[in-house]
């Protein structure tokens, strides 16, 4: 049993005087893991405090200094490599598939900052004026529970690159992570108040970083619904937001698609993170022919997915987060049903054996029409709904046909036919057969998905405010 007690500001491991404790369960067993020490309003502006002071000297430092701080994280964080791992699968139940990927992930976080400072030119003329990119403030970073680390290590090391000074607010069911994490970045030898780190709830310490006017912008990764929250609060004092909301991923196979090869990527698309991804693919568009042939591979496919603890490395599908997430999943399943969609494989309960942990069957819908609640609301869990097609152009009606806007997928045997369609989806991201991630290409969402981008040289102007000099001779 594990009691963590520190926060983090200004340089060091603090008490906070926060007084309440969240229990950390396990999502395998639902067993006590142990418990964290909340941080409250007064911590908060403290870190923010910090994070102000700091900024002063840190947005003067030079793109050699910040390229060495980062060198120095990322080499801090390769010596945790299999704790780094461990954490994951214990406290989050994300497999050791995933948790391995994401430690890739958190790495070339860094890799790609690197780069950025290596070749991103801070001063440019536009017109006949000198425009300076200069650091925007002190940002806020507000992450969710489903990649933990991995935000943090992917807006931390934007910010460091854009001479930002950051105060974060992980989730609290993540606190074990993100000890870790501070224990590398700790040992990285950063300036003091660079970066200060404040475990606690969203409405208090989420909320002050929000409303505080001495934070400049804050970057979100979470919910559409918390995304508005803060958006609404931050424009009092006119922060800057990056919002990376929700999505309702569409996967359109088109009928010259081997699908062979296009369903088991679409099942992988639909259930990566066990279904708890923001990107999965969770809309599968099939052409009406090709119906049969798809239930068919379908249920083959998912007959061979390991259901199961998640540090078995053959495992695909781990528990959901917590049973509050299990029972939405589960509620949603119902919903499908009473919708009247058919369950093709999966269904409601747990699979035989795993009684005690947040398991859900993997779940895959046919007869599913694009108006049913499965088809438009984020379920975020291993549920996958099957929408048929008659003509290329109704798939692509239907796949732009929803509120989100975040990421989306395409197969198809002809390359540019796969392309053309893609440059039809209204979504930030296109997969285009296969699934992988660019770090130096843009992230994020349309409409309900979010505001503004992460990743590259997008991203890192999210961190700069461009000043004008306009010289009279």
């Amino acid at each position: 049993m594990k009691t963590i007690d520190k926060i983090y500001i200004n340089g060091e491991f603090v008490t906070p005087k926060g007084t309440e404790y969240f229990n950390l369960i396990s999502p395998t067993t639902n067993e006590k893991l142990g418990e964290v020490l909340l941080g409250n309003t007064e911590d908060t502006q403290k870190a923010i405090n910090a994070a102000k002071i700091a900024f002063k000297t840190f947005s003067k430092t030079t793109t050699i200094e910040r390229i060495k701080y980062l060198e120095n994280i990322k080499i801090a964080i390769e010596k945790r490599k299999d704790e780094l791992i461990d954490v994951v699968t214990e406290e989050y139940g994300g497999t050791f598939q995933f948790a391995s990927n994401s430690f890739i992930y958190m790495q070339k976080s860094f890799d790609s900052a690197i780069e950025l400072l290596k070749t991103y030119d801070f001063t440019k003329t536009m017109g006949e004026s000198e425009v300076q990119m200069t650091p925007i403030g002190v940002v806020g970073i507000i992450i969710p529970w489903n990649s933990s680390n991995g935000f943090i290590c992917s807006k931390l090391s934007t910010a460091i690159a854009a001479g930002c000074t950051v105060v974060i607010k992980p989730s609290e069911m993540s606190a074990q992570q993100t000890q870790l994490i501070t224990e590398c970045l700790h040992e990285a030898n950063l300036p003091k108040g660079v970066f200060n780190i404040v475990n606690g709830l969203g409405e208090i310490v989420g909320a002050e970083i929000s409303q505080n006017p001495d934070v400049a912008k804050i970057s979100f990764t979470g919910s559409t619904t918390v995304g508005k929250i803060i958006a609404k609060e931050a424009v009092n004092t006119m922060k800057r937001v990056t919002l990376e909301l929700g999505g309702k991923s569409p996967n359109i196979i088109l009928d010259d698609a081997d699908l062979s090869k296009a369903i088991p990527l679409a099942i992988i698309a639909a259930f990566m993170n066990s279904g708890q991804a923001c990107i999965a693919g969770t809309r599968l568009l099939i052409p009406e022919s090709k119906s049969e042939e798809t239930k068919h591979i379908i249920k083959e496919v998912i007959s061979n997915i390991i259901v199961g603890d998640p540090k078995n490395p053959n495992t695909a599908v781990g528990p959901m987060v917590s049973t509050k997430q299990f029972n939405r999943v589960q509620d949603y399943i119902q919903i499908g049903i009473n919708e009247g969609a058919q369950i093709l494989t999966g269904g409601l309960g747990k699979p035989d054996g795993l009684e005690k942990g947040n398991f859900v069957k993997p779940t895959v819908f046919i007869n599913v029409n694009n108006k049913m609640r499965i088809a438009q609301e984020e379920i975020f869990g291993p549920v996958l709904s099957i929408i048929t097609y008659k003509t290329e152009e109704e798939a692509i009606e239907i796949a732009n046909d929803t509120n989100y806007g975040l990421q989306a997928y395409v197969s198809s045997s002809d390359p540019k036919r796969a392309h053309r369609v893609a440059s039809q989806i209204n979504a930030g991201r296109v997969q285009i057969n296969g699934i992988g991630h660019d770090p130096m290409a843009p992230f994020g969402g349309f409409k309900q998905s979010g505001i503004g981008r992460e990743f590259g040289v997008l991203g890192l102007e999210a961190y700069l405010e461009p000043k004008a000099l306009i010289q009279q001779n």
